[in-house]
């Protein structure tokens, strides 16, 4: 052995490995299309089986038509409805251009009433809020659902 400092075989302590630039791009994009990748996997969740805002809106549609005048006579709107099929035939346009007026465009409904129904079907398995007013000449039965 000669004199001196002994050498040092491997890196020097100052010496650190790093990764190219693209290399971290390449890696962040693939984290980014594997991230929304899941999200399209996963959907959005479903709506709850028991929605109770939309019961609130079938009950205010309710009570709303309940309280509002008749158009051609009765004491109110759905005792109008019900009187018979002649005036519920008359009123039925109008009632539909009412209820779309009352609800927010997400919604769908349906009107039952002894003489007929206006509306959407509602769809098996949707998950829809419900009312129900008593007038002098039958029930009328109100659902809201979102498409």
């Amino acid at each position: 052995m000669t004199g001196g400092s002994p050498r040092r075989i491997g890196r020097a302590a100052t010496d650190r490995a790093q990764l190219s630039m693209p290399v971290v791009e390449a890696g962040i994009g693939v984290v980014m299309i594997l991230s929304l990748a899941a999200l399209v996997a996963i959907g959005t969740p479903a709506p709850p089986a028991d929605d109770p805002q939309l019961d609130v809106y079938a009950e205010d549609v309710g009570m709303v038509l309940a309280e509002e005048p008749p158009r051609h006579g009765g004491t109110t709107r759905l005792d109008e409805l019900t009187r018979s099929q002649t005036s519920f035939d008359r009123e039925a346009p109008a009632l539909e251009q009412r209820v779309e007026s009352l609800l927010p465009a997400n919604l769908l409904y349906r009107i039952e009433t002894p003489h007929g129904a206006v509306g959407f079907e509602r769809p098996t398995g949707a998950v829809a809020g419900a009312s129900t007013v008593t007038t002098q000449h039958g029930e009328v039965r109100i659902e809201v659902w979102h498409p």
